[in-house]
């Protein structure tokens, strides 16, 4: 099968997961580019955040238009991960190949565990009582992972916009969406030189089916249960980290 195919392919599941669930897309896009489009690990995730950027901010435009955005919470929560996700951003091309592989395919499994286990609706504070030390705290975190890992966070974002800023589930997708966007530009900010050696006739369509699958994605969301879409996804993610944490032992 030739790449392109491969790549739209890929493109429309990421697209899909991000655009139904607000989130996980960039734990798939990573895995298909290294072992079905030949990316070495490093040039993996800077393509990564390329496609998780563009995606997300389509994925967000759609979700402003319903209203499931907060602002003003989303942006202060993604504030406190920009500066994160840079340093790790740089840091990440230090990395030894197998390291990285690793590290991916832990968050990979941890993303699915979180979305096997049961939604806790009674875990976080009251509306208006969010806890700034821990918002910021998360906020950080999640800043961190997306600059080293490529990957966007919104498969921790959604559960900790839940919990620790008591959004409701459509508020928190949304939402999610923004944290993810800028994350994403804060850790692509310091790889601009490493995407020189990205190759773009791959990545162009790749990210254009994923544009697309993320509109299907979010009407898919209105008709299939949560439930079932988080589940079948966790399978599929824990596959995926079973698959990378045995290549990069070996």
């Amino acid at each position: 099968m030739s790449a392109l195919i491969l790549a739209l392919i890929a493109g429309a599941v990421v697209g899909l997961a991000l655009g139904a669930l607000g989130g996980g897309g960039s734990v798939l896009a990573v895995p298909a580019l290294i072992y079905l489009l030949g990316f070495t690990p490093a040039a993996a995730t800077t393509a990564g955040l390329i496609i998780v950027t563009a995606t997300s901010l389509t994925a967000l435009y759609a979700q402003a238009r319903t209203g499931n955005v907060r602002w003003k919470a989303g942006a202060l929560f993604a504030a406190a991960g920009l500066l994160p996700a840079a340093a790790a951003g740089a840091a990440a091309a230090r990395l030894p190949q197998p390291v990285l592989t690793a590290a991916f395919a832990a968050i990979a499994a941890l993303a699915a565990v979180r979305m096997l286990r049961p939604n806790r609706t009674d875990t976080g504070p009251a509306t208006g009582q969010a806890r700034p030390a821990r918002t910021a705290g998360t906020g950080a975190g999640l800043g961190a992972l997306t600059g080293l890992l490529g990957v966007g966070g919104g498969f921790l974002a959604v559960p900790a916009l839940v919990t620790v800023l008591a959004f409701e589930m459509q508020a928190a997708v949304g939402t999610s969406l923004l944290v993810i966007s800028a994350n994403s530009l804060a850790s692509l900010a310091t790889r601009g030189a490493t995407t020189a050696g990205v190759d773009w006739a791959v990545i162009g369509p790749f990210t254009g089916a994923a544009i697309l699958g993320a509109w299907d994605g979010k009407r898919l969301a209105a008709k299939v249960t949560g439930t079932l879409l988080q589940r079948t996804f966790a399978m599929v993610l824990l596959a995926v980290a079973a698959f990378m944490l045995i290549d990069a032992l070996t």
